[in-house]
């Protein structure tokens, strides 16, 4: 059995299982509600802050995007595919699965590709709905692929150092303050902002804020963006396979 029929077999069982879980169920449209306020909301708020203080907060649209989108829209997918891992930990279905036909390696690769291209598919909808950046089609894609392995990522980093739900969600809350702290680095005009580089989220978002402004080079990050997230995505891998053969 292949990853296509991984697919075929799982999807439709992640799909009940998050529709019945109310709170898996409404998070996949935080971001699609978070990109419809920032399109109505942002607009007027820049021209009333440029007409009562002169503070024009259109230069800062690209830090409120990549908090809202380039992090967020993954990090979604993340927690959906984290919380179904730890639910399926928990009915010994992953132990279950060792004696189907469905092999462990499918298994895991359907489990880091969906939320990949489900991050790339949002992304694309997110983006002109909120109608506050100016990057094209090309450029766009290039931020959203060099984003969108943050959702594996997280999701195996919940299913790995997780025991359960509720420690899941403690430490979905407790690291995202660190994994959006990055968004500091946009006002930082010095190297020092580098030192935010030991957190995997500063790198797709210098790679978006670099295409955002035009400036260069983009791709030096755009490879110690994907080398430094599928290094984290093989250890986590390799962790959560520890973890079913337990």
């Amino acid at each position: 059995m292949n990853a296509i029929n991984a697919l075929r077999a799982l999807g439709p069982i992640d799909v009940r299982n998050i529709r019945r879980d109310s709170l898996l169920g409404w998070m996949i449209f935080v971001p699609l509600v978070s990109a419809t306020v920032l399109r109505l909301a942002v607009p007027p708020i820049t021209t009333s802050l440029l007409a009562q203080f002169g503070f024009d907060l259109a230069p800062y649209y690209p830090a409120i995007l990549a908090y809202f989108f380039i992090m967020m829209g993954p990090i979604v997918f993340g927690v959906l595919v984290g919380f179904l891992l730890l639910d399926e930990r928990d009915d010994d279905t992953l132990t279950a699965l060792q004696v189907t036909p469905l092999s462990v390696n499918n298994y895991v690769v359907y489990r880091v590709i969906i939320p990949v291209i489900l991050t790339i598919v949002l992304m694309f909808v997110i983006f002109p709905l909120a109608n506050l950046g100016s990057l094209s089609f090309w450029p766009l894609l290039l931020a959203t692929l060099v984003a969108a392995p943050m959702a594996p990522l997280f999701g195996l980093f919940l299913a790995t150092f997780a025991n359960n739900k509720v420690q899941g969600f403690a430490m979905m809350k407790g690291s995202g303050g660190v994994l959006f702290a990055p968004i500091l680095a946009y006002f930082i005009n010095n190297n020092w902002e580098l030192a935010f580089g030991i957190l995997p989220t500063y790198w797709p978002m210098k790679v978006y804020w670099l295409l955002e402004a035009g400036q260069g080079p983009v791709w030096p990050y755009v490879l110690v963006a994907l080398v430094y997230q599928f290094a984290l995505l093989a250890f986590l891998v390799r962790r959560f396979n520890k973890i079913l053969y337990q």
